[in-house]
């Protein structure tokens, strides 16, 4: 390319179009700005545009195009995404097997032909035309464009924006008749994930390979491998569907993109990471039907339920959900705002990130760049008349201060902690500087949750091999009848299919207020609640 640009200055010189002085003045426009030569020469008026596409296409050996005349089959926008035609200014006007031949303002845009060419698995042929002609053919092609539109026109805000994602149909994944190889590997790894009920796709980058894991039911497990040499078409192209920036590969990013079948709708949130042999990329698979489902299709338990329902339809208190990571906690209240939800009801959500985005509900993302944090945006929220409040993570005093307070103002209040049980809620809130009588008058409820997987069905047996200690040491009896999961092809020979939610739940009644307000440790709260108001520990859940 550097060649192609020595041509290119020299004919511009040649020709009498500039002078040599004049066209060093743009080269230290072009380094200052750090902006194409094309564009200083243009902006800057040096020279008129159709000159310089003369002189370009005489350069590069590119030929010229006038799209005035020109008449672009509309279904070429199935090839190309809207967003990377008018990020690029181009547009594609015509497919003959393997090649796709694109009209360029400025064919010099190596970034432009690498992405196109990684995106489609198409070898590119330029042609050169008039920017304005370009951006009007744009218009006529993406003018009828539906709304849910094919894989390949993937394309959101990056940067875990909360955006009006691209909803891509599932129908066209299957159809891989005229995809390209990258396209297909990608597809069908999707297609697959889904099939097993993974809840993540690892795609890792080895030194001889790459390869392909899925978590199922909590556990990750190898799929397949993918040759090295496809790797970088396979990262650029998960980047590109994501909303992500192909150029950066020296720091993390966050992105999303969803897929739409006949029955539901899947939401994937991505997330980039730099490797010493290539960006990791993980792809968290957000199933937006298990939130219509209800607390019970989620496993709660009848204690459970009756818990949740007891404290959801209360007019104002606080309600915190405690786990690790992937435990389940943001399902568990998605799926009590999705019962919450309706026209009576005001919903606001501060989250980072935004992991479903429900219909009716004022969904927040956190934003550092601008200072949107959750302190401050629950601030913000409180002057929106909320009845039902979600922060997505308590992180610090001044979020839990507010939160507090919210709740004890007439509002709803749910989120989640990071805390070992259910009872340990209460001295984490006072150990970030909340005072313990404002946590008595607040907190309803808090629950501890965990998912465990559950013995397939198909391939269950009695199982005979637990030792006597043990069951003694679980309390209980040497006769009872256990089962295991052999091993068959529905559960992958695992012998788990599918997982339920085991809870914790902690019932805040006036004794344990009180014993609050004195300072009382989480253990001793903990006894209490066991032995007087029936609460069962994780471990008695899980027995």
């Amino acid at each position: 390319m550097a060649v192609f640009k020595e041509r290119l200055t020299e004919l511009l010189v040649t020709q009498g179009i500039l002078s040599k002085e004049r066209l060093q003045e743009a080269f230290e426009i072009q380094k200052k700005k750090a902006v194409s030569l094309r564009e200083v020469l243009l902006k800057e008026g040096f020279v008129d545009e159709a000159k310089l596409i003369s002189v370009l296409s005489e350069s590069l050996y590119i030929p010229t195009l006038n799209l005035s005349n020109y008449r672009i089959d509309a279904s070429l926008a199935e090839v190309v995404p809207e967003r990377m035609s008018r990020q690029y200014h181009l547009v594609p006007i015509s497919r003959i097997g393997d090649n796709l031949t694109v009209a360029m303002a400025d064919p010099l845009n190596i970034f432009a032909l690498d992405d196109l060419r990684l995106f489609t698995g198409h070898r590119i042929e330029p042609v050169i035309a008039l920017e304005k002609d370009i951006l009007l053919a744009i218009n006529n092609v993406y003018r009828h464009k539906e709304h849910n539109v094919s894989l390949l026109e993937q394309e959101k805000e990056a940067g875990g924006r909360l955006s009006q994602d691209t909803v891509v149909k599932v129908d066209d994944f299957r159809d891989q008749t005229n995809a390209a190889p990258i396209v297909k590997i990608i597809n069908l790894m999707i297609l697959e994930a889904l099939k097993k009920r993974a809840s993540d796709i690892h795609v890792e980058p080895q030194e001889f390979d790459v390869r392909i894991r899925y978590r199922i039911d909590g556990e990750l497990a190898d799929a397949f491998r993918i040759p090295k040499s496809n790797q970088n078409a396979i990262i650029a192209r998960l980047k590109i569907i994501s909303g992500l920036d192909t150029t950066e590969t020296r720091l993390p990013q966050d992105g999303r993109f969803k897929i739409k079948s006949a029955d539901k709708e899947v939401d994937f949130r991505v997330s980039s990471l730099p490797t010493s042999f290539g960006q990791k990329m993980v792809l968290r698979i957000l199933d937006k039907s298990s939130l219509s489902l209800g607390l019970q299709r989620l496993g709660f338990s009848s204690q459970a339920m009756s818990a949740f329902n007891e404290v959801i339809h209360k007019p104002y208190g606080m309600i915190l959900v405690t786990g690790p990571t992937g435990s389940g906690k943001s399902t568990t209240l998605y799926s009590v705002l999705s019962q919450l939800n309706t026209p009576e009801k005001n919903i606001i959500t501060i989250e980072d990130p935004v992991e479903y985005q429900l219909a009716g509900i004022s969904q927040i993302q956190v934003n550092s760049e601008i200072s949107l944090d959750f302190a401050s945006g629950l601030r913000s929220i409180l002057r929106q008349s909320p009845d039902v409040i979600l922060i997505g993570e308590i992180r610090d005093g001044e979020t839990a201060d507010i939160a507090v307070k919210a709740a004890l103002t007439g509002h709803l209040v749910m989120s989640t902690l990071h805390t070992n049980n259910a009872s340990q809620v209460i001295t984490r809130l006072v150990d970030m500087g909340v005072e313990p009588f404002l946590v008595a008058s607040s907190l309803i409820m808090s629950s501890a949750q965990r998912l465990i997987r559950l013995i397939c069905a198909h391939c269950k047996e009695p199982d005979n091999d637990v030792s006597r200690p043990i069951l003694k040491s679980l309390g209980l009896s040497p006769d009872i009848a256990l089962f295991r999961g052999r091993g068959c092809r529905l559960c992958g020979n695992t012998g788990f299919y599918g997982r339920n939610a085991l809870l914790e739940i902690l019932m805040i009644d006036d004794i344990i207020k009180e014993m609050v307000v004195k300072g009382s440790s989480a253990q001793q709260i903990e006894d209490y609640a066991v032995s007087k108001l029936g609460m069962k520990t994780l471990r008695q859940e899980a027995i």
